[in-house]
């Protein structure tokens, strides 16, 4: 494609968009947010005694909400695109933390007191990082469906780098980015890749910033690329962008905690696998812990329900014991409601056997969209992942965590290769990053990359955002069955 080309399709194709139009409607969305927040500690409050606070009185706090704004801008919070989830937890709840906390004292030192209002900003607090996820979130869909958000990207690059970049860029288009155009100098490359138009010319990036004002360019260029080639291209062709990223050539290094060491000049990025630092390993033990002992105090009674359905629905017992692989490829049972008939095993041989279709799909997942096995109250526990509760126990147990790998059974180790051990360093989770990102919906090659991605990057905030996203998933039943 020329650029004469391009110049037609982008004034046809493309609104303009920009950085400045993300920030603004990351900002409003973070000003509802807070909003919602302080009625949420104002309700409660006030539910709990109506003599203590005015519900309707937050509305006269609205001026604090310019210092909240402030300090999610310093912590870099705009305009909050391509950031991966757990950062983005973090730094809400680090400012949101500093900024309630900030309101409080000041009303402390004011008054002299600690009153039902500051009880309400601590409410609040708790409530604002759900509130602010959740408000952006639905910001960012808003943004793409009414085509207003989105900030137009130029990649350079050729081959497997470049393609999965806008491969994952054009599949999560609420990311932030938008490939618009393909810079490639590879003649053999199409004219276009996945609807994104390809010019065969990496030096006309100046020419590209000066007709449409495009801020961003994105380098994924293959390791295999002339050292020479790329530093000159750094240099002319991409220096004419205001922002530019470099992706290198290997994606199996996923680290969203990468730091960048400096060797005398010489730059090198440096990681960790911190589920093996015994710290960590204790944090997590403790929110599995207490959050496993309050939260099946809280839900014990929907237990006993699902427990009397289960053993009302077909004859049986409650619970089911599975044999599966845990930490270090050490076997354990793990518990779930029983969801199948109490023969599943032998139906499921004689299925397999009679059906090719259906032992493909269960070659391929190890599951089956349409399991005649399933009881009623089965599909029903599936589709809402309630029959996994009893796992609890596991966690108590310590043979299972509230978050990791999925556990798997022997006939799947294969299909992790090299990675199993790695993966299966640690223990297996209730909950997990594939869990929340397609759920049966994804294949193998994927649910390796999220496990990696999850050994690589844990933190206790991407725990939690992971709990964060599983409330949603559930709700849904989406890839659930």
């Amino acid at each position: 494609m020329t650029l004469a080309e391009f110049d037609v399709q982008y004034r046809t194709k493309h609104r303009r968009t920009s950085s400045s139009l993300t920030t603004a409607a990351m900002m409003i969305s973070d000003l509802g947010a807070i909003m919602l927040s302080f009625g949420i500690g104002f309700f409660l409050v006030n539910l709990y005694n109506m003599s203590l606070i005015n519900f309707r009185s937050f509305i006269t706090y609205w001026p604090y909400l310019l210092v909240f704004i402030l300090i999610f801008y310093v912590t870099f919070l705009y305009p909050g695109v391509a950031m991966a989830p757990a950062e983005e937890l973090r730094r809400f709840s680090v400012g949101s933390f500093f900024a309630h906390g900030g309101i409080i004292l000041s009303r402390y030192i004011e008054d002299g007191e600690f009153d039902a209002i500051s009880v309400a900003f601590i409410i609040s607090f708790f409530a604002s990082t759900l509130m602010l996820l959740f408000c952006r979130s639905n910001m960012r869909i808003l943004l793409h469906k009414t085509r207003l958000g989105g900030i137009p990207a130029v990649i350079y690059g050729n081959g497997n780098t470049s393609h999965i970049l806008v491969e994952r860029l054009i599949k999560k288009q609420t990311a932030g980015y938008v490939p618009i155009l393909i810079l490639d100098d590879a003649e053999e490359s199409p004219d276009d890749y996945h609807g994104i138009p390809v010019i065969h010319d990496i030096t006309i990036g100046p020419e590209i910033v000066k007709r449409y004002n495009i801020k961003m360019a994105i380098v994924a260029m293959p390791a295999e690329t002339d050292q020479k080639k790329l530093v000159k291209l750094l240099k002319t062709s991409i220096s004419a962008f205001r922002y530019s990223v470099l992706i290198p050539d290997f994606f199996h290094v996923t680290d969203i905690w990468v730091t960048v060491l400096d060797f005398d000049g010489i730059l090198g990025l440096a990681t960790s696998h911190k589920l093996k630092m015994f710290w960590n390993l204790g944090i997590k033990r403790f929110m599995d812990i207490s959050i496993t002992v309050l939260g099946g105090i809280l839900i014990l009674p929907i237990l006993l329900i699902i427990a009397l359905l289960v053993k009302l629905s077909s004859p049986g017992p409650v619970l089911y014991g599975h044999r599966r692989i845990g930490i270090n490829g050490r076997h354990f049972k793990a518990y779930k409601f029983r969801s199948m008939v109490v023969d599943a095993d032998e139906r499921l041989k004689a299925l397999l056997e009679s059906d090719p279709q259906k032992r493909s799909e269960w070659e391929a997942n190890h599951k089956l969209k349409n399991d005649p096995r399933i009881t009623a109250i089965g599909k029903l526990l599936r589709r809402t992942s309630f029959d996994e509760f009893p796992q609890l126990i596991n966690i108590l147990k310590g043979e299972m965590s509230l978050v990791g790998p999925r556990p798997i059974v022997d006939d799947e180790i294969e299909k992790y290769g090299e990675d199993f051990a790695r993966i299966f360093s640690v223990k297996p989770g209730l909950t997990g990053l594939w869990q929340v990102s397609g759920r049966s919906d994804t294949d193998y090659g994927e649910r390796v990359f999220y496990d990696t991605y999850y050994l690589q990057s844990w933190s206790v905030w991407l725990d939690l955002w992971i709990f964060y996203k599983t409330i949603g998933v559930v709700l849904r039943g989406k890839g659930a069955y």
